[in-house]
């Protein structure tokens, strides 16, 4: 798992390979985090190492919220992935599956019949 960051004014979700299954680290971002003032509800998912954080925008800035999470050692911007990120590297995997079970399917149509019939298919 790596690092992942995605955020809207307001709200913030960071995933961390360090709240992964971890409860006292849960705890200890959660007493952490109120210690900021204007940050609001605050939810997480120990399974995936998600918190969502909602936080009011008249009284906080993200990178508030992130300097916090990074000098406590739960996030490493340096090696986090965002939202357009990781849509971009999903879309580009999928593109290239998609293209290689096509080619792969009509190399195996075509050397079901004959080899010309492959040649053909190749032209």
């Amino acid at each position: 798992m790596r690092f992942y960051i995605h955020d809207i004014p307001g709200r913030l979700r960071i995933k961390s390979p360090l709240l992964k299954n971890n409860q006292k680290a849960e705890f200890e971002l959660r007493k952490a985090l109120s210690t900021l003032e204007g940050i609001g509800v605050v939810e997480t998912n120990l399974t995936t190492g998600s918190i969502l954080i909602n936080y009011n925008v008249k009284k906080l800035h993200k990178n508030d919220i992130i300097r916090l999470l990074t000098n406590k050692g739960y996030f490493d911007p340096s090696r986090a992935v965002t939202n357009d990120e990781y849509i971009r590297k999903t879309v580009e995997k999928t593109g290239s599956f998609v293209v290689k079970s096509l080619v792969g399917t009509v190399i195996d149509s075509s050397l079901e019949k004959t080899p010309l019939r492959f040649i053909s298919a190749i032209i």
